[in-house]
């Protein structure tokens, strides 16, 4: 079992995700390498610079970019639907202005998902990004887009929006690609469950062409409450090592404040720094007793 492989796990939730840069850096940090990744939303968007090595990243270019307007904004929102700029933030900034490193992410053995949802079918779409290829942008780009302040992405012949409306924390995911112990990242605190969604009566008629949608929206909290239990049945049996904030993190999804963002990314890496020993026995594989006698 201690020879087995273990995956990462990381849930979106826009500016949340800074909580899980602060993780992922530290991880980068003490050389920690997993073996597999999936991310969905803001947490493939920040953790694909887990894979590429690049520390620090994610916090920078938002801190840079946060007031400017190309990068994002009701500007760009009215103007081209996305309230992150397609163009600037997924074109210029990996290729211009905060360079993501191509080559240390190809070389990288390890294997990455991008979940994304698709808007006709409902489904939910599992995309292996293990090279940066023409398309690798854009896969991001469409499990980060979230209804109502981003257009369906169009790539791969679907047409995408953000991966939590159809898995927000895709552990099962994970498990049935082998990876029998996995390293989760949530974005919010222990206890937190999700309600209705807000805004419902305001999102249906601009999201009436696309009906999958509203009935995602409609059935994700019940289904993101399910996904909690089933992270906290596999924390209990010792197959998932889970960071979930101490405190809630308090952060809007699309914050504009660099202070803010840093103070939920410091908040990330002291709480891995803490845990580091716990989560290197866990890695170790110190607790398959504690696995065995469950199975």
């Amino acid at each position: 079992m201690a020879n087995s492989r273990i995956g990462l796990v990381l849930e979106g939730g826009g500016m949340r995700g800074m909580y899980t840069s602060g993780i992922l850096d530290v991880l980068i940090e003490k050389k920690i390498n997993l073996d597999g990744m999936v991310g969905v939303s803001a947490g493939i968007a920040f953790g694909c610079n887990y894979k590429s090595r690049q520390v620090g990243r994610a916090l920078r270019y938002n801190v840079r970019f946060a007031h400017d307007k190309r990068y994002s904004g009701i500007r760009s929102l009215l103007k081209t639907g996305n309230y992150y700029n397609a163009y600037f933030a997924y074109k210029l900034v990996p290729t211009h202005y905060d360079v993501f490193d191509f080559n240390v992410f190809d070389d990288s053995p390890m294997e990455c998902y991008a979940v994304c949802f698709d808007v006709n079918t409902g489904e939910a779409v599992y995309q292996r990004l293990d090279k940066v290829d023409r398309d690798f942008f854009e896969w991001i780009r469409a499990s980060a887009s979230m209804p109502v302040v981003a257009q369906p992405v169009e790539v791969g012949g679907r047409l995408l929006l953000d991966g939590g409306l159809a898995d927000s924390i895709p552990l099962e995911f994970m498990i049935n690609k082998g990876y029998e112990r996995n390293v989760v990242i949530l974005t919010r605190e222990e206890g937190f469950r999700k309600t209705a969604e807000h805004g419902m009566w305001l999102m249906k008629p601009l999201l009436r062409k696309w009906p999958k949608v509203i009935e995602a929206l409609q059935h994700r909290p019940a289904h993101y409450n399910r996904q909690l239990q089933f992270v906290r049945e596999q924390e209990r049996a010792g197959r998932a090592f889970v960071f979930r904030p101490a405190k809630p993190l308090d952060i809007s999804r699309t914050t504009h404040d660099p202070k803010e963002m840093n103070r939920v990314y410091q908040q990330g890496r002291e709480e891995a720094l803490q845990r580091l020993d716990e989560l290197k026995a866990f890695i170790d594989g110190e607790n398959d007793n504690l696995i065995q006698s469950h199975e």
